[in-house]
C-alpha cells in the first residue's frame, strides 16, 4: 500500500512537471478575447498547448444586422516570444499542422474557411461567400491574437488554402510579415485557358501519348466499364442526379483523367494492359474516380464551386480530341454550382485587381509549386517589380511540393529568402 502511494505521488509530480508553464497565462488571455470561446484538446506534443476555438464572426462584415456564425479554429501555443503562423484553409479544417510550424517552432492558428465544415452561417446565404468576407474573417482573428502575440506573423495555406493566403495578403497587406502559399493557383477566368497548353506539354511525349490512349480506351469500352461502375456506385452508395446519369459522370471522369494524373503524381511506368477491362477500370478509378462527380461529393464541395463560379475561376475540359465519344458540344466546366446559383454571374473584376497588384505591389510572398502539378498551369510568376520569390520543385506534384522535399540548395535559398523578409531562421 505504501509503495502504491509513493507511486501515485510520483506520477502526480511528473504530470505537474510536464504541464506547460504558460497554460494559466494562455487561458487567461483567451478568456479575455472578445467573441472567442475555447476548450482544451489533447496535444501530441507536450511543448504545445492545443485548443479548439469558436470565433464569433459577422455574416456580413459591413452590416452587423445580418447576424453571425461561429468559425472553428485550432490554436497551438508554443511560446509568447515565438512567431505565429496562420493556416488559411480553403476548405474544412485541415487538422495536421503546416510544416512551417515545425521549421520555425511557431505558434499556430489553423482556421477553417467560412461556409465549410462547422463554420457555416445558418441557411448558407451565398451572397456572403466572397473573398472580401473570407479575408475579413482572417483579419478579425489576426487582430484578436495580435493582442497576445507580438512577434513575426506568417500566413500559409495549401492549394485553395494557398489561394486564400494570396487574396488575404491583397486585402490586408500588413496583417502578416510574409505569406507562403503552397501549390496555389491564381486562375484568371472561369475556364482557365493555361490548363490546356500545360497538359499538352507536361512530362514527356510518350507519357502524354499513353494518357491519351488510356482515355480513348476508356471511351471505346464504355459499355463494359459502365456495367462494372454500376456495381461500384451501388456499393459506395453514389448517386448522379446532379449530372443526370452515371454515363455523364463517366464522361466527366474520363476527361478529368489527364488533369488528375499529373496533379496527383501518378507514374508513367504503371499503365495497365488496356485489353484487361478489370485492370483498366481499377486504374481509372485510382486516378479519376467517378465519386468525384457524384451528388455526394458535389454537395460536399458546393461552397468551393460557388466561389470558383462567381469570383475565383476554375477550369474546363478540352473535348477536341474526344468529340466522337462525348455528348458535350462545347468544353464543359468543372464547376458544379449549388442549386439556385449560376456561374452566369461570374465576375472577374477582383481577379483583374489582384492581377495588377501581383504585378506591381505583391511583396513578401514566397510561392512553392510542383513542376508537374496541373495547378502549376495557373501559378503566380513573381514580377521583377516585387521582392516575392517562387520555388518550383522539379518533377513534384500537388502533394509533393513542400519545403521538406526541396533539394538542400533550394531549401537553403528558401530559408534565406524568408530570413531576409522576416529575420526568422529555421529551428530544425
Amino acid at each position: 500500500m505504501f509503495k502504491k502511494l509513493i507511486t501515485l505521488v510520483f506520477l502526480l509530480i511528473t504530470v505537474l512537471a510536464v504541464a506547460h508553464p504558460d497554460q494559466k497565462k494562455v487561458e487567461q488571455a483567451l478568456y479575455n478575447l472578445k467573441n472567442v470561446t475555447f476548450k482544451q484538446l489533447e496535444s501530441k506534443d507536450d511543448s504545445y498547448l492545443l485548443y479548439e476555438l469558436r470565433v464569433r464572426q459577422q455574416v456580413d462584415h459591413t452590416d452587423p444586422s445580418k447576424g453571425y456564425f461561429y468559425q472553428k479554429v485550432h490554436f497551438y501555443h508554443k511560446d509568447f516570444n515565438n512567431p505565429m503562423i496562420m493556416e488559411t484553409n480553403g476548405y474544412d479544417l485541415y487538422v495536421r499542422a503546416s510544416e512551417m510550424v515545425n521549421y520555425l517552432q511557431s505558434n499556430y492558428l489553423n482556421i477553417e474557411h467560412r461556409f465549410f465544415g462547422e463554420s457555416i452561417p445558418e441557411g448558407k446565404p451565398w451572397q456572403y461567400l466572397t473573398m472580401e468576407q473570407v479575408t475579413a474573417d482572417l483579419h478579425e482573428i489576426n487582430q484578436l491574437f495580435k493582442e497576445i502575440y507580438t512577434q513575426k506573423w506568417i500566413s500559409t495555406g495549401i492549394s485553395k488554402g494557398g489561394q486564400t493566403s494570396i487574396y488575404y495578403k491583397y486585402f490586408y497587406p500588413n496583417d502578416v510579415d510574409v505569406a507562403i502559399p503552397y501549390v496555389a493557383p491564381f486562375n484568371q477566368a472561369l475556364e482557365e485557358p493555361r490548363i490546356y497548353p500545360f497538359l499538352a506539354n507536361v512530362g514527356d511525349k510518350s507519357c502524354r501519348t499513353k494518357i491519351h490512349d488510356i482515355q480513348v480506351k476508356l471511351f471505346e469500352n464504355k459499355a463494359q466499364i459502365i456495367e462494372k461502375l454500376k456495381w461500384y456506385a451501388k456499393g459506395a452508395r453514389l448517386t448522379f442526379d446532379y449530372l443526370g446519369s452515371l454515363d455523364k459522370a463517366f464522361e466527366y471522369a474520363v476527361l478529368e483523367y489527364s488533369f488528375g494524373f499529373w496533379q496527383s503524381g501518378h507514374s508513367c511506368a504503371t499503365f495497365p494492359n488496356v485489353k484487361d477491362i478489370d485492370a483498366l477500370t481499377d486504374h481509372f478509378l485510382s486516378v479519376s474516380n467517378i465519386d468525384f462527380f457524384s451528388d455526394q461529393t458535389i454537395k460536399r464541395y458546393e461552397s468551393h464551386y460557388y466561389q470558383s463560379g462567381t469570383q475565383l475561376g476554375y477550369y474546363g475540359y478540352d473535348i477536341a480530341p474526344f468529340k466522337k465519344y462525348v455528348s458535350f458540344t462545347s468544353n464543359p466546366l468543372a464547376t458544379f454550382m449549388p442549386p439556385g446559383t449560376s456561374y452566369n454571374s461570374f465576375n472577374d473584376a477582383l481577379i483583374q485587381k489582384v492581377k495588377t497588384w501581383l504585378e506591381n505591389d505583391a511583396n513578401n510572398i514566397i510561392y512553392v509549386y510542383g513542376e508537374t502539378d496541373t495547378w502549376s498551369a495557373s501559378m503566380v510568376v513573381p514580377s521583377p517589380k516585387v521582392n516575392s520569390k517562387s520555388y518550383v520543385l522539379p518533377k513534384k506534384d500537388h502533394g509533393q511540393a513542400r519545403v521538406k522535399n526541396m533539394t538542400p540548395e533550394m531549401r537553403s535559398e528558401f530559408f534565406s529568402t524568408l530570413e531576409k523578409m522576416t529575420g526568422l531562421k529555421p529551428v530544425k
